[in-house]
């Protein structure tokens, strides 16, 4: 009877193995990819001393964060939102999501951004 376990779980976990590689990958055109809409949520000083190239900044710290993001940001677009290392960006992230957007966080931030693979 173990046997028969034991055949059963590695038959059930193989067939799982295999569904997770038939992910289907999703791809964009390059004009949908330049539809991308970047945050940066630093300070400005942070945003200056370097940022990803076409990224919006917007302090979180501002007293008027909210009222500038809602300005400027489009409702229609998946907003990617970062800061240095991920939290000031997953702060940012719940307040314009619980605002009706749809945002995305850049886990480690711009550190992890710039830091190159090893």
């Amino acid at each position: 009877m173990k046997k028969y376990i034991v055949l059963f779980i590695l038959i059930s976990m193989n067939f799982a193995c295999s569904k997770i590689k038939e992910k289907p990958i999703t791809e964009v055109s390059q004009d949908e990819f330049k539809k991308v809409f970047l945050l940066d949520v630093r300070t400005p000083e942070e945003f200056s001393a370097g940022h990803i190239n076409n990224a919006l900044n917007i302090n979180l710290f501002d007293a008027d964060f909210i009222t500038k993001a809602q300005a400027q940001l489009p409702r229609k677009q998946t907003i990617y939102v970062y800061c240095k290392v991920g939290g000031r960006s997953a702060k940012a992230s719940e307040e314009l999501a619980a605002l009706g957007y749809t945002v995305v966080n850049l886990q480690g931030g711009f550190d992890a951004y710039v830091k190159p693979k090893q």
